[in-house]
């Protein structure tokens, strides 16, 4: 998969001077767009739209440098349709306008073009089964939070902190789907997987479609497959460590891609700094573009 995936990224760097056609480069990488987007995002650390600015303005910034053509050749030749579109985009990657940049010393910012390698990292395995579940609804509280690579997420914390038992009782006794018991559930707002991209996080339980959800927030989620992931360690870096891991090493190793739907987390016991036993639901369907394992 990685070999697919660093032809997408071949492809796309002959795009940069035009309109690029996102389902194509995922179609290199013999993936759908939703989960080239997804998985970009969590090998390189940023969005996928972020890198092609990036990598477009570090084009164009030699160019601008190298004065041989006017500020508006060089913007329309990199898809801007006016100087002043060109100028933002710009100074978002350098710090500085293109006007500037003409100026004898400027400092400018070079983004890298991107590849991915394998590295040997694979000596541990992973545990998991793909199960495929029926049509059910998370039943809880709703905040918006961060998403958070490492340590504590205060934002999910502090909604956890807000329910009272009471709640968290009136729950359980809804629960009547796997996974069992109190469990998170995320909803991404898009598919970036950066620090701070903003997720509707879930406090609730897995219940029948059918269940009145009352006071609470309803989840309604359609049947699909689920990979399923169980892993022990410190809570919350066990936790984050494993979903790190599923989008680096898990999916470059299997036939399957990741689907829409929300991630669902369970942590037993709910402690930070303790040993907790996890359970990690990914949404995900079989890879049918061509790419196996």
């Amino acid at each position: 998969m990685l070999e697919r995936l660093n032809q997408a990224l071949d492809h796309l760097e002959e795009c940069l001077d035009r309109d690029i056609d996102m389902a194509d480069v995922a179609r290199i990488g013999a993936m759908s767009e939703h989960h080239f987007r997804r998985l970009f995002s969590a090998l390189a650390g940023m969005p996928l739209p972020v890198y092609v600015r990036r990598r477009r303005m570090t084009l164009a910034g030699a160019e601008v440098v190298a004065g041989k053509a006017t500020l508006l050749d060089i913007a329309v030749r990199f898809g801007y349709g006016s100087g002043e579109a060109f100028a933002r985009a710009f100074r978002s990657v350098h710090g500085i306008g293109p006007g500037e940049a003409r100026r004898t010393g400027a400092v400018l910012t070079s983004q890298p073009r991107m590849s991915f390698r394998v590295v040997v990292e694979g000596s541990t395995a992973m545990r998991y089964r793909i199960v495929e579940k029926e049509s059910f609804r998370v039943v809880g509280k709703k905040a918006r939070v961060p998403l958070v690579h490492e340590g504590l997420n205060a934002a999910a914390v502090s909604h956890v902190e807000s329910l009272d038992e009471q709640a968290l009782v009136r729950m359980k006794e809804l629960s009547g789907r796997e996974p069992e018991g109190i469990l998170s559930a995320a909803v991404y707002l898009t598919d970036s997987r950066e620090e701070g991209a903003e997720a509707d996080f879930w406090i609730g339980v897995a219940t029948g479609p059918e269940a009145i959800a009352g006071e609470f927030d309803a989840l309604d989620v359609p049947a699909g497959t689920w990979a399923v992931f169980d892993s022990h360690g410190l809570c919350p870096s066990a936790l984050q460590d494993l979903w790190r891991d599923v989008f680096t090493l898990w999916f470059p190793s299997n036939s399957y891609v990741s689907r829409p739907g929300p991630e669902l987390m369970r942590t037993r016991p709910v402690e930070t700094g303790a040993e907790t036993d996890i359970q990690l639901w990914i949404p995900v369907e079989r890879n049918t573009t061509g790419a196996g394992a």
